[in-house]
């Protein structure tokens, strides 16, 4: 069976990477020099160079001016963007086109597609629910009342917020069923409290009261958002390996210049034995990624639902991440600790990462009840 990547996909992570290229980690200062965010906008400059390489449009279909790729290919991209810790909603922004177009009315959403594929229209999704750790559906309900539907609820931690065109809201209704809404920035009804992240970006905490959807900018499918929370998931997989790769690579750099007792520390067992302990953790990291990638787009064949390979993906990436910068901590010294080194906004952006997947042993319950439900033959 052949494992490596098409050409499509090695093509848009090769225009990432040249996209990326220029990006410099250290250019934002450390959310520890700042009690309020330090970075409260994106990158205006990267998004449209983004959008000149076709690298919004990546999951769009050909008839709305995409590339018609796949999962793989986006988590491709997106490891290249955390890499250099870029300020752009690529994630966001894409997973929402991407859920608004497979479940969408396309008719309806076809103008916005177009426009979210040009980076003229920036969309992003409030996945966090009420508290971070309750379900996002749960946070806002919603009922329909003739042409509109009424959403109530407070979804937190939103990523750009402030900066996103459009937020697709995901909430539940009174006979239990998930909707996702597509609300305005600045919609009657709606309001918007500022937050920081971990990693010093500004989030915002969405309030809805009483905000009146139009029926037509509300997806109202089975399983639209159970794909694009697991979409969502993946790509923070990829965005946490990415992230990883670097981190390792740049310990690597560091520990074969340093030298105690005459050799670098690079040629000590103790520091090597670390060094390929996390690398172990980045291959495993990056297996399972592909892994639940694939399976998003192959659809429910399979023994476990794609749910499954999602939650064994998450289990890697955030106690990975986590390991993989502590140890390059350890190794860096004192100088890892400084501010001024961009080690240090790695570490926080690994952290909010963390933070975002959720703790491991909560995807292990889950992976114990598909598997209970699910019993392999």
């Amino acid at each position: 069976m052949d494992f490596t990547f098409s050409e499509e996909q090695q093509a848009a992570a090769e225009a990432a990477r040249g996209v990326f290229a220029d990006v410099a980690p250290d250019a934002v200062p450390s959310p520890a020099l700042s009690s309020g965010p330090v970075a409260d906008d994106l990158d205006r400059a990267l998004w449209a160079r983004l959008a000149d390489a076709d690298l919004l449009s990546l999951l769009l279909a050909p008839e709305h001016d995409g590339a018609g790729l796949d999962t793989v290919a986006l988590c491709l991209v997106l490891r290249e963007s955390a890499r250099v810790l870029a300020r752009v909603p690529l994630l966001e922004s894409t997973a929402a086109a991407a859920a608004v177009q497979r479940y969408g009315d396309p008719r309806t959403h076809s103008a916005l597609l177009a426009r979210a594929g040009r980076g003229e229209s920036v969309l992003t999704v409030a996945a966090h629910g009420r508290t971070g750790h309750d379900p996002a559906e749960r946070a806002v309900t919603a009922r329909r009342d003739g042409d509109t539907w009424v959403l109530d609820g407070t979804q937190t931690a939103v990523p750009w917020a402030y900066e996103a065109d459009l937020t697709l809201v995901p909430a539940h209704t009174g006979d239990d069923r998930s909707v996702l809404a597509l609300v305005p920035r600045g919609h009657p009804g709606t309001g918007l409290a500022e937050q920081v992240s971990t990693s010093g970006e500004r989030l915002g905490e969405l309030r809805l009261d009483g905000a009146r959807i139009p029926a037509r900018e509300v997806i109202d499918a089975a399983g639209a958002w159970e794909w694009l929370r697991d979409l969502l998931a993946t790509g923070t997989c990829a965005l946490a390996l990415g992230l990883g790769e670097r981190v390792l690579a740049m310990t690597g750099e560091y520990a074969g210049k340093r030298e105690q007792f005459g050799h670098p520390i690079a040629t000590f067992q103790a520091v090597a034995v670390q060094a390929a302990d996390r690398y172990i953790d980045l291959r495993a990291m990056a297996a399972t990624l592909w892994q639940a990638a694939w399976r998003i787009d192959a659809g429910a064949s399979g023994a476990l639902p794609v749910s499954g390979d999602v939650a064994v993906a998450k289990i890697w990436a955030s106690e990975g991440v986590r390991r993989v910068v502590q140890t390059a901590q350890h190794l860096h010294g004192g100088f890892g600790a400084d501010v001024e080194y961009p080690l240090h906004r790695y570490h926080a952006w690994a952290k909010q990462l963390e933070l975002s997947l959720g703790p491991a042993a909560a995807h292990e319950e889950t992976l114990g009840d598909l598997l209970a439900a699910h019993p392999l033959a």
